[in-house]
């Protein structure tokens, strides 16, 4: 039984003096996870401090300094168990000065307590570190209001913190949000009921956290595994050893070397306890190739169909953890996974004010600033966006003479440039000889301020009859009722005017969405919120659309609809034409439609009802800035 115990990691965050320590010691005393001589020492230490109770406190703050100035400076890490599952315990600290401590203790947690201070409610450290939490894709946030006793255990002050949190968290991506009253100095609602809320119904803060299903949160689809030394024994034996940071692999599965593209065969996989038939991420073995490849320290080994991004320019949101200002153009050394380069940032995008979300033009970012930053590297380096696999999409900027570490990034993806939206670079299609390309008559930036939004490209794709060009309407009248400047493309609309030359072969289906893509260009480089409602069914044709825009300026939308319902609402009888014939190659009948791998949102129309779609996808324009809440 203990050994098929899950294991959840939590990390507690919140202001100085909101009572984290207070309540993990609290939880470590009422779980029986401490020896009673580290008891009898935190009771000494109290009596001599002339406190009536016991400092459970003490049991975190281990530092002489923290002990002395009562506050958390360091992280401290404990390990507990109940008879329901294993615990790691990170309590990080509150106070401003330490948020780069905060991140660090946050980096690997499955859980986050954000603890409040019931007389203060919300301030801006709670903000910053809830803003944080999810930006670091942490999916389970309990938000603990404590200190319930000096406010009475009223259920007002409970209800009123916990509207504060929820107008806040809704620009935020939180999939799983829960708000506990507690009180740690008397243990109210940490490991049992308090008898003086009996308001609250909900669970104790222990019963909650042993049933929080915690899924692996591990990307078993792209397999990345960074070299991190290479082991010759002998002349007859080379391996490569490093910790897998996603996927799986298997003995005989063909391979590429990163950064010089060499390819070869999995020999065997070992480890210390034997060789394997499979691994995967987390695990640290030893590759060895059936081809001899030039291959080091930083060199990143993947599957040779399923490739990284590759590239020298990054988009990516970093909090900067140094006392002296980020200072773009300076040279820093940028580290990612076992890779370091010498890079600099480029542009400051814009800073995030942690109060309102809110995007500021900035020409530095200081201690504890978030941002969106552009960062150029000397040398390549292989990634994938954070959201999609955090292990390859994260870093940090070191400071060249202290080896200091000064700020933390998460990769958004490539940057493109405004040059390259307007020139179409990333296009691999043929382009008119002796045509250079034109600047923009207005900024899309003056556009966008005048718009009041940003620009994008909302791309609605899936198989005839599934709801797209009725999503795509009804969203477009909602944006329209918000002042916003909109464009709507339908498929049938382009096929009577400027794709009417083109029928329905795989080589027509796939000019139909280039040429949707470039007028989906222009709308948007004039600063148009632009909706695009096409069945697109081949994957490469809508990558090929991606690859048009900035990383975040276009938003793949999966209208996810089972075939048989598609065939039941058949409008114009499509179907039943295909079907006995009358129409050739049509998607889903006798062409094939490519589900997106990854799309921004999926929507099933056959599940929920229009108004609850609309109100989904304004509130996912509203948490990516694209719109005003």
């Amino acid at each position: 039984m203990e050994s098929t115990k899950s294991l959840l990691r939590i990390v507690t965050t919140g202001s100085v003096d909101d009572g984290k320590s207070t309540l993990m010691g609290r939880l470590l005393y009422e779980t029986r996870s401490i020896f009673e001589d580290q008891f009898e020492s935190i009771r000494k230490t109290s009596q001599r401090r002339g406190q009536s109770e016991v400092d459970l406190s003490l049991l975190l703050d281990g530092l002489a300094a923290e002990r002395e100035q009562a506050i958390t400076i360091d992280v401290a890490y404990r390990y507990f168990e109940t008879s329901e599952r294993k615990f790691i315990l990170a309590d990080c600290p509150g106070h401003v000065q330490y948020t780069r401590n905060m991140v660090t203790g946050a980096s690997n947690a499955d859980c986050a307590i954000v603890l409040i201070d019931a007389r203060n409610g919300m301030v801006t450290q709670s903000r910053r570190h809830a803003f944080i939490l999810s930006l670091l894709q942490i999916r389970h946030i309990i938000v603990v209001i404590n200190k319930m006793d000096l406010m009475d255990y009223s259920q007002s002050v409970f209800d009123h913190i916990k509207d504060d949190y929820l107008d806040f968290s809704e620009k935020l991506e939180i999939p799983d949000l829960t708000f506990i009253p507690v009180s740690a100095l008397n243990g109210d609602n940490v490991t049992r009921l308090s008898s003086e809320m009996p308001w609250y119904s909900g669970p104790t803060l222990l019963q909650h956290l042993e049933s929080i299903r915690v899924q692996s949160e591990h990307n078993r689809v792209d397999f990345r595994f960074p070299v991190q030394c290479v082991i010759r024994p002998n002349l007859d034996f080379r391996g490569f050893a490093g910790r897998i940071a996603s996927g799986t692999i298997r003995p005989g599965e063909e391979i590429a070397v990163l950064p010089s593209g060499r390819t070869s065969i999995v020999k065997t996989i070992e480890t210390y306890d034997g060789p394997l038939q499979e691994a995967f991420a987390p695990q640290s073995i030893l590759i060895t190739l059936e081809d001899e490849i030039d291959v080091s320290r930083g060199c990143m080994i993947v599957r040779r169909k399923n490739l990284p991004h590759v590239g020298h320019r990054l988009e990516a949101t970093i909090c900067w953890m140094d006392d002296i200002p980020l200072q773009p153009g300076k040279p820093y050394l940028l580290k990612h996974t076992t890779n370091t380069v010498k890079a600099f940032v480029s542009e400051i995008v814009y800073r995030f004010d942690v109060d309102t979300l809110h995007r500021k033009p900035a020409s530095t970012l200081e201690l504890n600033d978030i941002g969106k930053v552009e960062i150029q590297t000397t040398l390549p380096i292989f990634f994938d966006p954070y959201k999609l696999n955090p292990s390859t999409g994260s870093f940090i900027l070191i400071d060249q003479l202290t080896n200091k570490t000064i700020g933390a990034g998460l990769i958004r993806g490539e940057t493109t440039t405004l040059e390259d939206v307007t020139s179409n670079e990333n296009s691999s299609q043929r382009k008119s000889p002796n045509i250079l390309p034109a600047k923009l008559n207005i900024p899309m930036e003056t556009r966008e301020t005048r718009n009041g939004h940003r620009a994008a490209v909302l791309w609605f794709t899936g198989l005839s009859g599934s709801g797209k060009s009725t999503l795509g309407r009804a969203l477009e009248t909602a944006l329209y009722e918000r002042g916003c400047q909109t464009m709507l493309l339908d498929g049938d609309q382009l096929r009577q005017g400027l794709c009417g030359d083109l029928g329905f072969s795989i080589a027509d289906r796939s000019e139909n969405i280039r040429r949707a893509g470039e007028v989906a260009k222009l709308f948007y480089t004039s600063g148009h919120i632009t909706i695009c409602t096409f069945i697109s069914p081949i994957a490469k044709d809508r990558d090929f659309v991606r690859s048009l825009f900035p990383s975040d300026g276009f938003h793949e939308f999966y209208v996810n609809c089972p075939l048989d319902v598609c065939i039941q609402r058949d409008p114009n009888q499509l179907y039943q034409n295909a079907l006995i014939g009358n129409i050739k190659d049509f998607t889903g009948i006798a062409s094939v439609y490519e589900p997106p791998a990854k799309p921004e949102m999926d929507l099933r129309t056959d599940v929920d009802k229009m108004d609850i779609q609309i109100e989904n996808l304004l509130n996912y324009l509203e948490s990516h800035f694209i719109i005003k809440s």
